[in-house]
């Protein structure tokens, strides 16, 4: 894949998280991201950490916004993302294969 197709990618699997929170009520993915920001701000702070430390206090609408951009910004910010987790490796699997086996990819 290239850079473009792996962008892609990273958005479509960041369309199910967010779908994954919406549905959730109590936004479980949310406060785990969280927890994921603090660990690794812990482990080797960054300013990427600290920027999203800042975001994933936000109204989860505005968050949710910032998130699926299409945009650099966007792509910049999926590209750090801490919602490791909220899919499983089998999930994030099956995305990829669903993802190179659409015509679009």
């Amino acid at each position: 894949m290239d850079h473009r197709q792996i962008d892609q990618w990273v958005l479509a699997m960041m369309r199910e998280i967010v779908a994954r929170i919406d549905a959730d009520p109590n936004r479980t993915g949310l406060e785990r991201a969280r927890a994921t920001a603090r660990r690794w701000n812990e482990q080797s702070p960054s300013r990427a950490i600290q920027e999203w430390l800042r975001l994933l206090e936000m109204p989860w609408p505005q968050l949710r916004s910032l998130l699926l951009q299409e945009s650099d910004e966007g792509q910049r910010l999926r590209s750090s993302a801490p919602f490791c987790g909220v899919l499983s490796q089998e999930e994030r699997l099956a995305l990829l294969r669903e993802y190179r086996a659409s015509p679009s990819a």
